[in-house]
């Protein structure tokens, strides 16, 4: 009862919702990219078993790592190779690389895959996906990018009430937001490119941070983490490139039309 009346405890629930909802923002856009595999009739669906799912297995990991938080940062195994390659590797710095490197394939493919068709509108070249396959890759990269911010929760508390009503209020603020952002991302195709570019940009976010924590060298260069204010910079430079780009284009191609029908 002390717990639930603490005052510190409802301020680190706050941070934690801020952290989480700040966190989830690629969360959602992986989402809404790979829900767009299935028919659409089923996209709604997908998403909201994806999350709902994604709540529980969050709120099992949670417990699975308060009770191993010491053994995710020991070592497993380590890899010298003089003068190419060092590194020592903790199973937090494992899920970090695997996952990062998952993500880049993911975005790397669906761009190829966005420069190959002859009708951008058209997806049915897309190979589809079974419900099941899509849910259960929605499950497994919500635990991937929910790993990070649940040590980070730990670090802050380990009330367990707290980091769990996070976790559920997060979850829940996911569900409210899939179909709006999938919704606007089908409505504005320009910012899908946007959005696995930015998929993409994590994807070197999480390795970076993986091959850290491993103290990896490349050549006896350290691999450095790239910060989170560098990974929010580039996303904001990304943004407003394309909405300059795009405003420019529509000005050039209005000036045009204008000039052909002052010709006609």
């Amino acid at each position: 009862m002390e717990s639930l009346l603490a005052l510190e405890n409802w301020f680190t629930l706050l941070m934690l919702i801020m952290l989480q909802a700040v966190l989830g923002f690629d969360n959602l856009l992986y989402i809404s990219i790979e829900s767009s595999r299935v028919p659409e009739a089923r996209q709604r669906f997908v998403r909201r078993m994806g999350i709902g799912l994604a709540i529980l297995f969050r709120l099992v990991l949670m417990f699975i790592v308060l009770g191993l938080i010491n053994s995710l940062t020991e070592p497993l195994f380590a890899i010298i190779l003089d003068g190419f390659f060092e590194g020592t590797f903790t199973f937090h710095s494992l899920v970090s690389i695997a996952g990062g490197g998952f993500i880049m394939y993911t975005a790397i493919k669906e761009i190829m895959h966005l420069l190959a068709v002859d009708h951008i509108e058209a997806v049915g070249d897309r190979r589809p996906r079974s419900v099941t396959s899509v849910i259960l890759l929605i499950v497994f990269m919500n635990l991937i990018f929910s790993f990070d911010s649940l040590l980070s929760a730990i670090a802050l508390t380990h009330v367990i009430w707290v980091i769990a009503t996070a976790i559920i209020i997060s979850g829940v603020m996911m569900i409210a937001l899939a179909d709006q952002v999938s919704a606007f991302l089908k409505k504005n195709r320009m910012f899908e490119v946007i959005g696995l570019f930015i998929l993409f940009v994590v994807g070197v976010l999480l390795i970076t941070e993986g091959g850290h924590l491993a103290h990896m060298e490349l050549f006896n260069f350290k691999v450095e983490a790239m910060s989170k204010a560098s990974f929010y910079f580039v996303i904001f430079i990304m943004v407003v490139v394309s909405v300059v780009q795009t405003r420019y284009r529509n000005k050039l191609e209005a000036q045009r039309a204008k000039e052909l029908g002052a010709h006609g």
